[in-house]
């Protein structure tokens, strides 16, 4: 086997802050930010995404939720699958009409897809030896398979989501 465990362990804890870092910074930003609450809601709305007041509470909620819960490795995969379901709805609704690159105007979907991509990959893994799911041993029953199924609730939660809310403008709706 070439990797080691200490390395498996190493990259969980790495990859846990590494998502748990922008997820931080974004809730806050969102929350605290330019235009706060208010000014996320009217974006959100601008989007497609209505009630667009009630979008940015779900996803700034949601990402200061995750966060912490990274920062321990406590309950990773259910974190991972709140990660995956706010990049997907920001990688439907905004990000994937613009192209890959995030240089592009309108920023691609590079940076989305890295982070959901991520999250899959720490909530199959997850939070590794240094984490709190660890020490109260839940990892057990949680990581491998059962782990990526928990991070498909994720995909469910946005696409059930999307379903429900998303109602973009038609091209004709411009005119």
């Amino acid at each position: 086997m070439y990797a080691s465990i200490h390395g498996v362990n190493y990259a969980a804890l790495f990859l846990r802050f590494a998502l748990g870092i922008p997820m931080l910074a974004h809730g806050y930003n969102h929350m605290f930010g330019g235009g706060k609450l208010a000014g996320t809601g009217r974006w959100f709305e601008s989007l497609g995404m209505k009630p667009g007041w009630l979008h940015a509470r779900f996803a700034t909620y949601t990402e200061l939720g995750v966060a912490p819960l990274l920062f321990l490795g406590l309950l990773t995969p259910l974190a991972c699958a709140g990660v995956i379901g706010v990049m997907l709805v920001a990688l439907i609704t905004n990000h994937f009409k613009n192209g890959y690159f995030i240089f592009r105007p309108g920023e691609g979907y590079e940076y989305v897809l890295f982070i959901t991509m991520t999250a899959f990959g720490l909530g199959t893994l997850g939070g590794g030896r240094y984490s709190l799911d660890n020490a109260f041993d839940v990892g057990r029953w949680m990581y491998g398979g059962r782990g990526f199924l928990l991070s498909l609730l994720g995909v469910a939660g946005a696409l059930a989501l999307l379903a429900v809310f998303w109602r973009p403008e038609k091209p004709s709706d411009q005119a």
